[in-house]
């Protein structure tokens, strides 16, 4: 994943230079190529944590912060969403957006996915369910309280940061929470009743495909 994401990069850099020169920068086949490396990095990073269905027909992609509090208020609606329709799959994307708290709880849950995933679950939620911004000591504290194992956070957790940062630009996030739910990008925490309404128009439009 991470040479794919080097390659979606250098695709932008390249088209970047070329329209400083010509009016149509894009070919079709530089559109296809982009358009694959993105869905990879979106929808099938290994790094990146997910919980509902095994085989969904429908997955969200949520970018958000450890430190949001708007984030907190939509995630108790994703966990909802996956329990309530068992088709829809949700991947966590984290940006650290709120300093270096939100770095280090990012991290924390980055490395306890790939080395512990069972537990990244119960984390996640214990993390969300703070008031206010994180530091060293609540992190500690919902990692003992989750039951999680304790763990360094590693270079590969910063790698994955780095890519998520970068994906979110690329696809137009300009804060969290942001949610892909099919081909539309929700931002914010928008009422039970938007969320549901998309992800029952978005499922019954892949059921249908």
């Amino acid at each position: 994943m991470k040479y794919a994401f080097i390659l979606i990069l250098s695709l932008f850099s390249g088209l970047a230079l070329a329209a400083k020169e010509e009016p149509a920068p894009f070919s079709a086949e530089q559109q296809k190529q982009l358009e694959v490396l993105i869905e990879q990095a979106l929808f099938n990073d290994p790094a990146s944590p997910r919980f509902g269905a095994k085989k969904p027909v429908l997955t969200l992609v949520n970018f958000t912060d450890y430190n949001c509090p708007y984030c907190k208020q939509l995630d108790p609606m994703l966990e909802k969403i996956v329990q309530k329709y068992p088709d829809v799959a949700v991947i966590v994307k984290p940006l650290p957006f709120k300093g270096e708290s939100s770095v280090l709880s990012a991290r924390t849950v980055l490395t306890t996915w790939r080395q512990h995933p069972e537990q990244f679950l119960a984390l996640h939620e214990k993390l969300m369910q703070k008031k206010g911004y994180h530091d060293t000591a609540s992190i500690a504290v919902a990692v003992e309280k989750s039951g999680a194992t304790p763990v360094k956070p590693d270079e590969k957790s910063m790698e994955t940061l780095s890519t998520n940062l970068q994906l979110a630009r690329i696809v137009g996030v300009q804060g969290t929470p942001a949610t892909i739910i099919g081909d539309e990008m929700i931002p914010g925490a928008v009422p039970w009743e938007t969320l549901e309404e998309v992800v029952k128009e978005k499922l019954a439009a892949a059921r249908g495909k």
